[in-house]
């Protein structure tokens, strides 16, 4: 069959027509199969990014919580510190507001305004004001300056604290504004005593040098009246003068009884120390004045814990005769039946021993206590008020010191503290 023209012509766009078909349907192909892995190259890079991301987030939220545990630590070992610091303080601190809250106040505070670790914010207010703080803390609040080695005499000693040494600084917040007060006590008893011990010292080395001389004197003068004295036989002189005799070698040696024993206060003590048994010095010195007691109907008791000290035993067993001495002849003269106590206890933390010689007599009065220990300061008739005197040097010249107070039996009682041995 033969195809004209036209024929030809439409076979041929025909054939045209379907390479074109075929072209259009081989780049839908190609650019399908594109879009396909696009698709999936974009759907896989976003899991990815999102599986970083959350893996990120997470590293940093444990990071934040190690962060927030760390500081917590530092937080709480940084509060443990302070309350160690402030529990170890030995010197009492207090810090209060100006409202008059008191918002801390350590053991050792408690301790040396003696109370208990309970105790109503009334009542440690009270024993502030009794120790007169409270003034001193508005003192440094009101022209907000500190007050400095301020030194306050308590009217009672507490738990053998008498004398406190105050320092108070004012309280600033972050923006210079005042909210309170820190207030720092230490203990200044020992210091106190110290300063004590040298004054007395020093003045009994003053008062031996400036009489030790003129006593001396006396002496020879009264040894020579004596000595004259008995140049006169009295069987020989009428009776009328024979008294006046008498009364002269009496007085004579009264008086150089007198003038010995105060040069034996006034004489430099010279101490020849050795490691000393107390409790054996005791025994021996009880022993010696008991004879007294006994024939009174009374007797002498030793009690408690002794220790070694370094001392002259000498002077020591003298100290305690002339104290034992002293409560005899107490309770003779108010006609009471002598009980003598001499009661020792130990202070191991502060290497201290404190020895009581306890009566039943008597007493001495408050206003009294500490003029007996003058010398020539006496309330017996026949007394030459020099026994206490000489007991408080040796006393004194240990390192110690003596006080007088009321004994358990109502009566006097004299206490001594030495320093014992290492």
């Amino acid at each position: 069959m033969r195809l004209t023209p036209g024929a030809y012509a439409l076979l041929g766009l025909t054939a045209l027509v379907a390479a074109l078909v075929t072209i259009l349907t081989f780049a839908l192909m190609k650019f399908m199969a594109a879009a396909r892995d696009a698709r999936r190259s974009l759907g896989s890079s976003s899991g990815a990014e999102t599986a970083l991301l959350s893996a990120a987030l997470q590293e940093a939220v444990t990071k934040l919580k190690a962060q927030e545990r760390a500081t917590a630590a530092r937080a709480d070992a940084s509060e443990r510190l302070a309350g160690e610091i402030v529990s170890s303080l030995t010197a009492g601190l207090l810090v209060i507001g100006l409202d008059g809250e008191i918002r801390i106040l350590n053991p050792a505070g408690r301790r040396m305004l003696d109370l208990a670790d309970d105790a109503p914010p009334e009542q440690i207010e009270r024993s502030l004001k009794e120790l007169t703080l409270t003034e001193v803390v508005d003192e440094c609040v009101t022209t907000g300056t500190a007050v400095v080695r301020r030194s306050v005499t308590l009217p009672e000693p507490r738990h053998g604290v008498s004398h406190v040494g105050v320092t108070v600084s004012p309280l600033f917040d972050d923006r210079s504004e005042l909210h309170g007060a820190i207030c720092l006590f230490t203990d200044l008893t020992a210091v106190k005593d110290l300063e004590e011990q040298l004054r007395l010292k020093d003045s009994l080395a003053a008062v031996g040098e400036l009489t030790a001389g003129i006593a001396h004197e006396f002496r020879n003068g009264l040894a020579t009246i004596h000595g004259y004295s008995k140049l006169f036989d009295l069987k020989a002189l009428p009776d009328s003068y024979r008294a006046y005799v008498e009364g002269i070698r009496a007085e004579a040696e009264s008086l150089g009884q007198v003038v010995t024993n105060f040069l034996n206060f006034a004489r430099p003590a010279q101490l020849v120390l050795s490691n000393v048994d107390l409790r054996s010095i005791c025994e021996r010195a009880v022993e010696e004045i008991r004879t007294d007691a006994r024939a009174l109907g009374g007797d002498i008791e030793i009690r408690g814990e002794f220790a070694l000290v370094d001392g002259d035993e000498v002077l020591l067993r003298q100290a305690l005769s002339n104290l034992l001495r002293n409560a005899v002849e107490a309770c003779a003269g108010s006609s009471t039946v002598p009980r003598i106590v001499v009661q020792s206890e130990v202070d191991r933390q502060q290497r201290l021993m404190k020895v009581a010689v306890n009566d039943n007599g008597p007493g001495i009065a408050p206003a009294l206590r500490e003029r007996i220990f003058r010398p020539f300061f006496t309330s017996k008739r026949n007394g030459t008020g020099l026994g206490l005197a000489l007991v408080q040097k040796i006393v004194v010249f240990h390192n110690g010191r003596i006080i007088a107070g009321v004994s358990p039996e109502g009566g006097a009682s004299l206490q001594v503290t030495l320093p014992t041995t290492s």
